[in-house]
């Protein structure tokens, strides 16, 4: 794959995710702090992004480095199991924490 399209394809699962949110290229550069015209250029792959604001599309549009860049999740099941983790109380940790010794006993 060469640099146009890998720029065009990063630019088009950009795009998708801006407007399955409903918001507009302007309202997207306003969020970041660019011009509605490099929201254009990064979405038509016509510009390769820089880190910085690539971090910063990342994170308005709660996607990850990795999906954008390479299209793919590198999550594994155990990070998405961490994430919801850290939203249960000290109880309900040791609920699951129980849960995993007793799975693992088993075995």
């Amino acid at each position: 794959m060469g640099d146009t399209d890998f720029l065009k394809e990063m630019g088009l699962r950009i795009m998708v995710r801006r407007k399955s949110l409903r918001m507009t290229q302007e309202e997207l550069a306003d969020k970041l702090g660019v011009s509605a015209q490099m929201i254009s250029n990064l979405e038509l792959g016509k510009k390769a992004i820089r880190p910085e604001n690539l971090a910063r599309v990342c994170d308005v549009l709660g996607l990850s480095a990795d999906f954008v860049l390479t299209g793919t999740n590198t999550k594994t099941a155990v990070d998405a199991v961490a994430e919801k983790l850290v939203q249960l109380t000290a109880e309900e940790l040791q609920m699951v924490s129980d849960m995993i010794d007793y799975m693992n006993k088993k075995k």
